[in-house]
């Protein structure tokens, strides 16, 4: 069995950023993980709230037929 990193060029990106050291040093002893490891996660908690917000922003504008009844399967009772 091989073990090791695999990937196509399509699913990662190689970046170049300009970042302070200061912030790249507290997000990483705060994550307790790796650089690539600390800003991953800080894309995913980014991208989750920006999802999170566009949910809460449509707060009763979705059309929902369902009522809780129908959900829990009690709804002959």
């Amino acid at each position: 069995m091989e073990y090791g990193i695999y990937c196509r060029m399509n699913d990662l990106r190689k970046i170049t950023a300009i970042l302070p050291a200061a912030l790249i040093e507290s997000a990483m002893e705060v994550s307790g993980a790796n650089l690539t490891e600390t800003l991953r996660r800080a894309l995913r908690d980014y991208n989750h709230r920006a999802a999170s917000g566009r949910l809460l922003a449509m707060r009763g504008q979705v059309p929902f037929e369902l009522d809780w009844r129908t959900l829990r399967g009690k709804d002959e009772e």
